[in-house]
């Protein structure tokens, strides 16, 4: 104690050593150790876990080419973490880590970041709503939305594992803002538009191309004009699936699986494996894009209104599903909502039919809902007695 004064400690595996530390400290001062200590396992961890799969202290000796060659003894072992904590202490550097505290948050198990950013989400309501988590420069990382805001920002620090993405937001996490909305619909409208807005890194969904298929020719080819045909999230299925089609004139994408099937028995009992496989996979991807083809067909065709909670108190947030579109507006409750209404349906009626990707996406968010809506919905046709009426 009296040689280390203030200083900080650095130990491998600090943990194991502390403890020893701390014990024995306690039984002369009734106090633990005060310092500040950095544990070299966990920080090499952090620094070096796409470069080496073990990280004991010979393992690292080795690694960064220490002078001192650890032993097992006190001496030896404490010259070659030192070497080893220098280097390290670069890396964390290169991350950004200027002071003492951020190489120590650097080192810090994950679960232990985790619980030191509870604090974050303290005050988190319960009601539905959009969420955003932002860096030190208050740069938006990832954007979500919940039913139940304070149920859905404390999960991520229960200490499951998210996505790579994910996790590296949480890790460069200093604000978490929420956005209070009426219901869990509209949350999840309002995400997709700030994903668009704002194409946060750490969503999957933020500025991915679509892809749509189109006949050029002779030929189904895969582009980014929007058709009928789309749009398709992955371009490498759009691809497949283009593939599939070739010489196929008529628009009918469903026609054409049959005998693809067949012809890919006939490839199988023939032992054209290889074939085999290409046509396989070509056929799935047609398969799945006949299903969202057909989805975004009926969805492209429905005509209706779907109610929600506002946040407002006496309203209701209307969200109308008309030409492969979906527009929102807030109405008031009772009789005075019903000019609202008639403007709405006005809009609606004007609107040109849409084949844009957004509103693809906002149409297929409406649909989950619509299938299994959850008890605040209502849906109703898209006349203005019976939509005043609910």
């Amino acid at each position: 104690l009296a040689f280390a004064g203030d200083a900080p400690l650095a130990a491998h595996n600090a943990r194991f050593d502390v403890g020893f530390l701390d014990h024995a400290v306690q039984r002369l001062t009734g106090r633990r150790v005060a310092a500040a200590v950095v544990d070299t396992v966990w920080l090499a961890r952090r620094l070096l876990q796409r470069r080496s799969e073990r990280f004991s202290l010979a393992q690292l000796a080795h690694f960064f080419g220490t002078a001192t060659d650890p032993c097992h003894r006190a001496l030896p072992d404490a010259l070659a973490t030192a070497e080893i904590l220098v280097a390290l202490l670069g890396l964390a550097q290169e991350r950004g880590a200027r002071t003492l505290a951020e190489v120590i948050e650097l080192a810090a198990p994950r679960e232990r970041r985790l619980h030191a950013r509870r604090a974050l989400v303290a005050g988190a309501p319960t009601t539905p709503g959009v969420y955003l988590f932002r860096d030190r420069n208050d740069t938006v990382l990832y954007v979500g939305k919940a039913r139940d805001l304070r149920a859905r920002l404390r999960s991520y620090f229960a200490g499951d594992r998210q996505r790579p993405a994910v996790e590296a937001a949480l890790g460069a996490l200093a604000r978490v803002e929420w956005r209070e909305l009426g219901s869990e619909l509209e949350a999840a409208l309002e995400e997709l538009r700030l994903i668009r807005e704002l194409r946060p890194p750490a969503n999957a969904r933020g500025g991915r191309p679509q892809s749509y298929l189109r006949r050029r020719g002779e030929r189904w080819v895969v582009g980014a004009e929007p058709t009928r045909f789309g749009p398709i999230a992955s371009k490498r299925r759009a691809q497949l699936a283009a593939r599939a089609l070739d010489d196929y004139a008529g628009e009918d994408l469903a026609a054409v699986l049959p005998p693809l099937r067949a012809k890919l028995r006939r490839l199988a009992r023939d032992l054209r494996f290889e074939d085999a496989a290409r046509l396989r996979d070509r056929v799935a991807a047609l398969e799945a894009v006949v299903a969202r083809v057909d989805e975004l067909d009926r969805l492209r065709s429905e005509e209706l209104c779907v109610l929600a909670p506002a946040r407002e108190p006496g309203f209701w947030r209307a969200f109308v599903v008309a030409d492969g579109r979906v527009t929102a507006r807030t109405i008031p409750r009772g009789a005075a909502g019903r000019l609202e209404i008639q403007a709405c349906l006005a809009t609606a009626s004007a609107a040109e039919p849409s084949l844009a990707p957004e509103d693809a996406a906002d149409l297929l968010v409406v649909s989950g809902f619509v299938r299994r809506p959850p008890p605040e919905l209502r849906i109703v046709p898209l006349r203005l007695a019976e939509i005043q009426a609910a």
